[in-house]
């Protein structure tokens, strides 16, 4: 009896320990993933005056306007105010580690300018050519540094999202017009980004924020940051979903025979599941077999398929997400708050 209560009370410490471990995981993953966002930004974004949405757009609009506030700060004169509401409505609900995030991002924005400019006053300019003794000035090379930043960029906040966070900002926004303007959630970043973009044509396209001689590039620099969205939003994507492992399969024969029923079970170690159907113009009733599989085995299955019923119709397509015995396990509900 003792000792089924000591190993009882290891398994438990083994599952603390492991759940402990998982946790210190996310929550590094989510420092690395805005320290990604921190670099495309002050590196590759800001001294080039590339507005590519979100609150960190918008604070770069108002740094062209006021310099001697870092960019960073103008992050945090936004977040806060953002986050204290969303906390005010959501509640419990709304993520911790989303608060984290939102204040982590920030505060590595400023420490990073510190780090890459000489001074205080290079700070104010963002002047690319004082970025790291020079090293890596790419104004002659702006397309190069729209793709590098958006890369950066979709990455870091990928791996956040990933860890169940978020960055803030025009997510807390998009939140926010969810539940009192009914609007999806999609759409109210959408707006807010829209909004911002907006204003950085203004003060930046059009030349209000730039130095003198420069108004010419403003229109230039906002194709860029056209640029710079797109390339975000095409890893940040990727990075969510990930390339796509797995492949869903949609089977139907006119009669499964128990030689693919073994094949899929004992040879491919899989479940799967039949599915009524009926054929639209035959009239006649079908079933259909619902299977993932990894990538590898598609075309082992396809052959199989065919070996056992060469009539039968297939369709293959992407499964970016599979959880549950045999993939996946689902996700920590820690999240935020979007129906």
């Amino acid at each position: 009896m003792k000792l089924q209560l000591n190993i009882a009370d290891m398994t438990q410490s083994a599952k603390k320990a492991l759940t402990d471990l998982t946790w210190w995981s996310s929550m590094g993953q989510i420092v690395f993933g805005c320290l990604l966002v921190a670099i495309a930004f002050v590196v590759f974004i800001n001294p080039y005056n590339m507005v590519p949405g979100g609150i960190y757009g918008l604070a770069l609009v108002l740094h062209n306007l006021f310099p001697s506030v870092q960019v960073g700060t103008f992050g945090y004169m936004f977040d806060v105010p953002l986050i204290l509401t969303a906390l005010l409505i959501f509640g419990g609900k709304f993520g911790g580690r989303t608060i984290f995030a939102s204040f982590v991002t920030p505060g590595l924005m400023n420490l990073l300018d510190y780090l890459v400019y000489p001074n205080a006053e290079a700070i104010e300019a963002l002047d690319p050519a004082l970025l790291l003794g020079g090293v890596v000035d790419l104004s002659d090379h702006l397309m190069l540094a729209a793709i590098i930043g958006g890369c950066f960029s979709g990455v870091g906040v990928g791996v956040v999202i990933r860890n169940n966070a978020a960055t803030g900002g025009t997510d807390i926004t998009g939140m926010l017009l969810h539940k009192f303007a009914k609007m999806k959630f999609a759409n109210g970043v959408l707006l807010s980004d829209a909004i911002i973009v907006l204003s950085g044509l203004i003060v930046i396209g059009f030349g209000v924020g730039l130095p003198e001689g420069k108004e010419a590039q403003g229109l230039l620099l906002s194709l860029y940051s056209g640029v710079c969205i797109f390339v975000n939003a095409k890893v940040l994507g990727y990075t969510i979903d990930g390339a796509s492992r797995d492949k869903l399969l949609y089977i139907i024969c006119e009669n499964h025979s128990e030689e693919m029923r073994n094949y899929i079970l004992k040879d491919l170690d899989r479940g799967g599941t039949y599915l009524k159907a009926k054929g639209m113009y035959t009239g006649h009733d079908k079933e259909m077999i619902f299977l993932v599989v990894s990538r590898k085995e598609v075309r082992n299955v396809q052959h199989k398929i065919k070996e056992f019923d060469p009539r039968a119709f297939v369709v293959v397509t992407d499964a970016y997400d599979t959880f549950g015995q045999g993939f996946k396990p689902f996700p920590q509900e820690d999240g935020m708050p979007v129906e």
